[in-house]
């Protein structure tokens, strides 16, 4: 298994590095990055090439990756489509609706939703895969409402003001970029996509008159480097992200979500409490637990996912999973992977139809868009 990948940075790198730990018959034999970091990660000696088309003609790989920032994806996956390669995308897929429904054509030209893999890698975690089992055992019934949330501690909000996260046109927007992993597992547990969205939010923290008096506390805002487009300073940056979003989402089937993000929580956490005809499903991933309780009252699944696997490597342990996942079923040992390309960019739609709600202050219905994606085909 020959693998390149566009794009070489701290994420590319780790996963790169777990995918070959689960897969020892793969390697990685090239690399396109005009500012490459980490290459220690992957062995500094890997051939760098001058483009992705030079990659894709000369280094000859089973397996093309794409962890350039998001504003480059669509062009980048579309070279390898076009090149007959399987692809695999860092999230979220491409920033904007256009994108989307250019993927969509792109894909349904070139061999449909197989032909790429996403990392979308909270469906792989240990309370996904429990949460899974739970339902299809029928212990939540019909899925009624949801609330959740991913609460940000301030020296990780820090990162998103200085680093190029921090501008919607190379991002795609904070709701996009950290939390389309939310949106998918919601899309997921309803069995749907939302229907129509509203959403309130801005930037509330990291403004001016909040910055750090003392230079111990703005060490904090540091810890997580940024490289590419960085800038110094998270309170006076040229930031155009929000620091906090509450979102209202109505789904197909008739459930409802609300949700809430916030980029300054000194105690973080990610929440969720899913409560169905039969019974109720609490978990955190960073508290590491899942609850299932009965109507009535009974408690039919407890799981501590505080040691273990679940405590051990990026996202709550699920980049092993994930990386184990994609190693069998490109060996040919699965059908299938949890998630699919289709819904990480039916997750981004709805991140995206969220922000335009925060902007217009008005309920975004995503019927006619969703009518447009299904025209591809690629639901199957």
């Amino acid at each position: 298994m020959r693998i390149v990948t566009a794009g070489m940075g701290l994420r590319a790198g780790h996963v790169l590095n777990t995918l070959t730990t689960a897969m020892p018959e793969a390697r990685v034999v090239g690399f396109y990055d005009p500012q490459p970091t980490h290459l220690e990660m992957i062995g500094t000696d890997t051939p760098r090439y001058p483009s992705v088309e030079a990659m894709l003609s000369d280094a000859r790989p089973d397996l093309y990756c794409v962890f350039s920032p998001n504003v480059y994806h669509l062009d980048q996956i579309r070279l390898g489509l076009e090149a007959g390669v399987q692809v695999f995308t860092e999230k979220p897929v491409v920033i904007s609706i256009a994108e989307t429904l250019e993927l969509a054509r792109l894909l349904a030209r070139h061999g449909g939703v197989n032909r790429a893999m996403v990392g979308l890698v909270l469906r792989y975690s240990q309370h996904m895969v429990d949460l899974r089992a739970a339902m299809a055992a029928g212990q939540l019934g019909q899925i009624v409402s949801l609330e959740a949330n991913e609460h940000i501690a301030p020296y990780h909000g820090g990162f998103f003001m200085r680093d190029w996260r921090r501008r919607d046109s190379l991002a795609g927007g904070f709701m996009l970029e950290k939390c389309c992993h939310d949106l998918d597992i919601y899309n997921m547990v309803t069995g749907s996509r939302p229907s129509k969205v509203a959403s309130f939010g801005g930037r509330r923290s990291f403004l001016p008159q909040f910055a750090p008096a003392s230079n111990a506390e703005a060490e904090m805002f540091h810890v997580k480097k940024s490289v590419w487009e960085s800038t110094d300073d998270p309170f006076r940056s040229d930031a155009d992200i929000i620091d906090f979003q509450t979102a209202i989402l109505g789904y197909e089937s008739g459930a409802s979500l609300a949700f809430h993000t916030n980029l300054n929580v000194p105690d973080e956490h990610r929440r969720f409490c899913i409560m169905g005809s039969h019974g109720m499903a609490e978990g955190d991933f960073v508290r590491g637990y899942l609850r299932i309780t009965a109507r009535d009252g009974r408690r039919v699944a407890d799981h501590d996912y505080t040691q273990g696997a679940a405590t051990k490597g990026a996202h709550y342990g699920a980049d092993a999973m994930m990386c184990a996942d994609i190693a069998t079923y490109l060996r040919g040992q699965a059908a299938r992977l949890p998630v699919s390309i289709l819904d990480a960019m039916e997750a981004g739609m709805a991140a995206m139809a969220l922000d335009q709600a925060r902007v217009t202050g008005q309920v975004v219905d995503l019927t006619e868009t969703w009518a447009e994606l299904d025209a591809f085909g690629l639901r199957t």
